[in-house]
């Protein structure tokens, strides 16, 4: 792995390890009335999905084996481009049910490129 992978994936990790802070204890409903909460979310969503992108880009082996990929890197598109479709029901099942076990791989992979580069 390259550097430049490692940092790809950081990124992406510690921008889903905040949507899970961002979202704890938080139903629904509060999410959706909440500005602020939305707000932070949304930003980290399109962090995440740029560095995933990016990921894509530099390192197509690593990238193949985060799952979601191409979806997270699409709702990344559609926040920065479409924001005014943005549907916050789907935005908030990707939060609660694909963000936690996207935070487990996302760190296992942190771990092989720090491993692998020695950082």
């Amino acid at each position: 792995m390259q550097r430049k992978t490692g940092a790809h994936l950081w990124d992406a990790a510690e921008a889903a390890k905040l949507v899970r802070e961002f979202a704890g204890g938080k139903t629904e409903e509060e999410f959706i009335s909440d500005l602020v909460v939305r707000s932070a979310i949304e930003r980290q969503l399109e962090i995440l999905g740029e560095a995933l992108k990016r990921l894509r880009r530099d390192d197509a082996d690593t990238a193949a084996r985060v799952p979601g990929l191409e979806r997270i890197v699409g709702l990344r598109n559609v926040l920065a481009h479409e924001y005014g479709d943005i549907d916050y029901e789907i935005l908030w099942l990707a939060t609660t049910t694909e963000i936690p076990g996207l935070i487990t791989i996302l760190n296992e992979l942190v771990d092989e490129a720090r491993d692998a580069t020695g950082l």
